[in-house]
């Protein structure tokens, strides 16, 4: 079976490194949303065709963490979790929708 791809954020705060985050993608189970996750990581895609913007996170604020959840980000043309792009154009079904599967975990990175 073949490797599943993986892509990574290297985080800073104030400009100064604290970490890598890897993410290892379902590209098996959701294609189109990894290859629009993988693409947004590479920047590989150039200018979005809605907002003119680059296709890309590189750069881009965390705009809400709630403790013990979530942490959200990767707002390119906005900043705060309002806007943004695929690299399809626009949005489409299965990134900003819930999927039909959950991949469970019983720790900080270990599947179950």
């Amino acid at each position: 079976m073949p490797s599943l791809p993986r892509c990574f954020f290297d985080i800073s705060i104030d400009g100064t490194p604290v970490g890598r985050v890897i993410f290892e993608l379902f590209a098996d189970v959701s294609p189109t949303t990894c290859e629009n996750f993988r693409c947004l990581c590479t920047g590989e895609k150039g200018e979005g065709k809605s907002t003119f913007k680059p296709l890309h996170y590189k750069g881009t604020p965390i705009h809400r963490i709630v403790k013990g959840f979530i942490v959200q980000g990767g707002d390119f043309s906005e900043g705060n979790g309002t806007g943004g792009e695929s690299i399809y154009g626009g949005t489409f079904k299965g990134v900003f929708v819930a999927t039909d599967f959950i991949v469970l975990c019983i720790g900080w990175g270990i599947p179950c």
